[in-house]
């Protein structure tokens, strides 16, 4: 008999509230500080940068966060997304593992980051804010922004880190047609864009550069604001409508995960997906093992240190407790360009720190063996980054070809790869190195 292949759910069934880790962590996180005084910051301090409605959520300990009914209704246009079990993947591995996969990649921008961005541009949109300005890497983040800038009638400023810009000139097109403007960062737009070219005119950029940039820009200009994609906790809580629909869709699959993997640069997709489980972890004491997978260029979660660091190069944000190669840290140009970040979200790390997560990091060969693995076997062509998630899953899977152990795999698809096609290229040519 032939295995149920897709569960999915009604559009009766879109999240209404988002859930915050942060009221259910056995010990409380430490604060973010001032970056000037090194004091724990006000919701005054961040005033300047995000509209009123985000610091409350970004300092919120409530466990439950409603959802306006206007977001929903743009939710709806994707939401639920598909929860899908890899038979396919399973066959080709020959595995005793059911592995299930949740696919993010059917919103309008291709990818999980609408689901924040969403959110943002509406809060903003409230308080008569005009522009965002925001960067991004591989530029999942910085579609998803000018996708719901458009909806919301506001202008987007993104500063593309330069080696993105120049790999993936397909996500620029996409920025472009929603009314995005797009600038390869570093750029001489900023004076500490400029300040980096000058030191480096080749400098192939990164995400804490760019961050910088934006940021500088949205302090400067008026009725603009600054929004970001990852890393802080108003972000983590938008995200985790994934594994909220995921518990109910594995319900429906009338199985429960082993093992919970998600790919990891600044944190979003990975809280998204795992966030909820790790609620039933602390209040129902499941024994999941949820796995963080990055870059083996970029290793924050594996090699980093856990201290107080700024998120970007320049030293304009909070000071955060993170999991941190260094502010300064220039990443290897490595096709997944999402992931290459320096730090790690707050509460991601708070999550490392107190042992309810653990952290794989894998190279980029082996990671799109995994991709091209799936894409052959399930039509699906993955993203580099969500690749990694790909790339732990299969290795767990093979591990119980070696035990015949039958476990349950669930991963997040977090966005497909359809405009990353040069970097497969790459790949298949044989150019693609570690």
């Amino acid at each position: 008999m032939t295995a149920k292949i897709r569960f999915t759910l009604g559009q009766g069934d879109i999240s209404t509230h988002w859930y915050n880790l942060n009221a259910d962590f056995p010990e409380p996180m430490p604060a973010p500080l001032h970056p000037g005084t090194k004091k724990p910051i006000i919701p005054e301090d961040m005033y300047p940068i995000f509209p009123k409605g985000i610091v409350e959520q970004e300092m919120s300990t409530e466990r439950w966060i409603e959802i306006p009914q206007a977001i929903q209704e743009i939710y709806a246009l994707w939401r639920p997304t598909p929860l899908l079990r890899a038979v396919r993947l399973e066959k080709a591995l020959g595995t005793p593992a059911h592995i299930y996969y949740k696919y993010e990649g059917v919103s309008p921008a291709g990818s999980h980051k609408p689901n924040t961005a969403v959110p943002q541009a509406y809060y903003n949109k409230l308080e008569g804010i005009e522009r965002l300005t925001t960067e991004t890497g591989a530029g999942q983040w910085g579609a998803s922004l000018a996708l719901a800038c458009t909806l919301f009638g506001l202008k987007c400023t993104i500063y593309m880190v330069r080696v993105s810009y120049q790999q993936k000139p397909y996500r620029r097109m996409l920025m472009h047609t929603w009314g995005g403007e797009v600038f390869p960062s570093p750029s001489d737009r900023t004076e500490f864009g400029k300040k980096i070219l000058a030191e480096d005119p080749e400098c192939p950029g990164s995400l804490g550069i760019a961050i910088s940039e934006a940021v500088e820009d949205a302090v400067h200009s008026q009725n603009t604001r600054y929004s970001l994609g990852s890393v802080l906790n108003h972000v983590c809580h938008h995200q985790t409508i994934i594994g909220q629909e995921s518990i109910r869709q594995m319900e429906l699959a009338g199985e429960e995960p082993d093992i919970i993997c998600g790919c990891v640069g600044g944190g979003s997709n990975f809280s998204g997906i795992s966030f909820p489980f790790i609620q039933k972890k602390i209040k129902e004491g499941k024994k999941y093992r949820i796995i963080a997978v990055e870059p083996a260029a970029c290793p924050t979660l594996t090699s980093g240190e856990l201290r107080y660091d700024f998120g970007d190069t320049a030293g304009l944000t909070p000071l955060l407790m993170m999991y941190t190669l260094g502010h300064d840290f220039m990443p290897p140009t490595i096709h997944a360009g999402g992931l290459r970040y320096h730090g790690m979200a707050p509460m991601v790390s708070h999550a490392m720190k107190l042992g309810l997560i653990e952290a794989q990091a894998y190279p980029q060969t082996q990671v799109f063996d995994s991709a091209a693995l799936f894409a052959r076997s399930e039509g699906v062509v993955p993203a580099p980054e969500s690749s990694h998630a790909i790339c732990s899953a299969v290795t767990e899977a093979r591990k119980c070809i070696e035990t015949g152990e039958k476990k349950v795999i669930l991963f997040n698809l977090s966005g497909h790869g359809l405009l990353d096609l040069s970097a497969y290229e790459s790949y298949f040519t044989g150019h693609l190195k570690d």
